[in-house]
């Protein structure tokens, strides 16, 4: 294993809504046999209210700086040697702070999944308050994008295995 993940044994998987991350961050840490936490159900539980509902009630600047209490919490868990995978919500990854905290914390995977895959799984959820609108839903892909380029390994999704995505995870020289 490499020597960053023995320091602080993080994996963070960050992409697009619908990408897999939950799927694939649960397998993963089940084969590492590491603890796996969803940063979008922990806030959910935290705060005791659905994503949809603290976007609309609170906005997203307010949801954000909740996103990066919640991470916060398990990069500390994580630094105490509590080894953990953490799947994190679309947005996360886009803020800078949260891409500095988890760069200096362990290794960041961003699951690459075409446009037309995540439109196809997203749809028009209704929980999922950033893509309701289609055009917009396009927009904030391509916007996020750049974001994600710079997690240190990138898996390209190309099937609905999320144990194809695991095994390309584990193969990488970064997490060997």
């Amino acid at each position: 294993m490499n020597l960053t993940l023995k320091r602080t044994p993080g994996i963070y998987v960050v992409g697009f809504m619908g990408a897999g991350k939950s799927t694939v961050g649960r397998h993963l840490a089940y084969r590492l046999g590491w603890s796996f936490f969803d940063s979008d159900a922990e806030i959910e539980a935290a705060e005791k209210a659905a994503i949809a509902d603290i976007f609309a009630l609170r906005g997203e600047p307010e949801f954000r700086s909740i996103e990066t209490a919640i991470i916060g919490q398990h990069v500390r868990l994580i630094e105490r040697g509590c080894p953990a995978v953490l799947a994190l919500g679309g947005g996360a990854f886009s803020q800078p702070g949260n891409r500095q905290l988890l760069q200096n914390n362990g290794i960041t995977v961003w699951l690459d999944c075409p446009f037309e895959t995540l439109r196809h799984r997203v749809g028009q959820a209704s929980h999922r308050p950033l893509a309701r609108d289609p055009e917009a839903f396009a927009a904030l892909f391509e916007a996020r994008r750049h974001h994600y380029c710079l997690a240190e390994v990138h898996i390209p999704i190309s099937s609905e295995d999320p144990e194809i995505a695991v095994a390309a995870i584990l193969a990488h020289p970064l997490i060997q």
